[in-house]
């Protein structure tokens, strides 16, 4: 299983799937996803840092700043 660091808190998140599992029972699910914003912007967040994002309105790379601080 391969890792990719997480947008908003940086922390290195688990990604299932591609050639990494292909021969193992490795049950380990992805931790995150990536996520194309309002502005048009493209991040890759764990689902932490999802569930801290505003649900009132459209999210921007600002709130993914924020996630940091």
């Amino acid at each position: 299983m391969s890792t990719d660091p997480c947008g908003g808190c940086g922390k290195e998140v688990p990604v299932a799937g591609g050639i990494a599992n292909l021969w193992t029972f490795d049950a380990q699910t992805t931790g995150g996803m990536t996520l194309e914003l309002a502005d048009g912007t493209e991040y890759f967040l764990c689902f932490d840092c999802i569930e801290q994002l505003p649900d009132d309105r459209e999210v921007t790379a600002d709130d993914v700043a924020a996630l940091s601080e």
